[in-house]
C-alpha cells in the first residue's frame, strides 16, 4: 500500500517545478517533467474519482498545444528566418502596427509558438497531477482559519476538472446502460448541467444542516501531519527547481 503524503506535498511539487520549467524555458525540459509526472500519477494513483483529472488535464493542453501553434501560424509578429510556407496576408488597421495576420511562415515563428505552448501545456500538466493525486476534501482540512474561505474557493477550483471527469463518467455509463448510443457535446451537456446542480444544492444543504460559518473554531479531530517523506520530496524537488533555473542562466 501507498504511504499517503501530506495533500499540500504534491502541491508544493507542482509549485517549484513549474518555476523550474518556466526559467528553463526549454520545450526538452518541460517534455521529460511531463513524462516525470505521468510516472508519479500512474506509480501513486489509488483509484479515486480525482485520479482522472491528469488525462483530462493532458487533453486540456494537448488543445492549447494546437491553438496556439495556429494562432502563431496565422497571428503574429512576422520573426525573419527559414520561409516555409507562404499565406495571403490581410489588411489591418494602421493603428495595430507590427502585428499581421498571414505572410511568411517562418521556421523560427513556428517553433516559437510550439515551444510556448508546450511550456503552458506543461504547467497545466503539472497542476492537473497534483490535483490528480491530492483529496480536495483532505487538502481543505490543512488549511488555516485566516484562509478557509480562499482556501475553499481555490479546492472548489481545483476540483473541479476531476469532479467533471467523474460526472462524465457516470453519466456515459447510465445511458449505455439505457441503450442510449447518442454521443458529442449535446448528449452529455444537459445531464452534466442538471448533475452539477443537484449537487450544488446537496452541499447548500449539507453545510447548512452543519452549522457553516457559525463557529471559527476548527476541529482538530484526526490531524494530518507532516512527515520527513513529505520535507524529503520538498528537498528534492527544490534541488531539481533550482538546477533548471542555474542551467538557464
Amino acid at each position: 500500500m501507498k504511504r499517503p503524503l501530506h495533500p499540500l506535498t504534491l502541491w508544493l511539487w507542482a509549485i517549484l517545478l513549474a518555476i523550474g520549467v518556466v526559467a528553463a524555458d526549454s520545450a526538452s525540459v518541460a517534455l521529460v517533467v511531463v513524462g516525470a509526472a505521468a510516472i508519479i500519477v500512474w506509480v501513486r494513483a489509488d483509484g479515486s474519482a480525482w485520479n482522472k483529472s491528469f488525462a483530462l488535464a493532458l487533453r486540456v493542453g494537448a488543445l492549447i498545444l494546437v491553438i496556439r501553434t495556429v494562432v502563431g501560424i496565422l497571428i503574429g509578429v512576422p520573426i525573419p528566418g527559414t520561409t516555409l510556407f507562404r499565406i495571403p496576408i490581410l489588411d489591418l488597421p494602421s493603428w495595430m502596427p507590427g502585428i499581421r495576420i498571414g505572410g511568411a511562415v517562418t521556421l523560427e515563428r513556428l517553433s516559437s509558438s510550439i515551444h510556448e505552448g508546450i511550456i503552458i501545456a506543461t504547467l497545466l500538466a503539472l497542476f492537473g497531477a497534483a490535483t490528480s493525486l491530492t483529496s480536495p476534501h483532505k487538502l481543505l482540512r490543512v488549511m488555516p482559519y485566516f484562509i478557509y474561505e480562499i482556501g475553499i474557493t481555490l479546492v472548489i477550483a481545483a476540483s473541479l476538472l476531476p469532479q467533471i471527469a467523474s460526472s462524465l463518467r457516470r453519466i456515459r455509463t447510465a445511458q449505455k446502460l439505457r441503450g442510449i448510443e447518442l454521443r458529442g457535446i449535446r448528449s452529455l451537456a444537459l445531464p452534466l448541467l442538471e448533475e452539477s446542480l443537484t449537487r450544488s444544492l446537496q452541499l447548500a444543504a449539507s453545510m447548512d444542516s452543519r452549522g457553516y460559518g457559525v463557529s471559527r473554531k476548527r476541529s482538530r479531530y484526526r490531524p494530518i501531519r507532516w512527515k520527513s517523506e513529505d520535507s524529503l520530496v520538498i528537498a528534492l524537488t527544490a534541488g531539481l527547481s533550482i538546477a533548471m533555473m542555474i542551467s538557464a542562466g
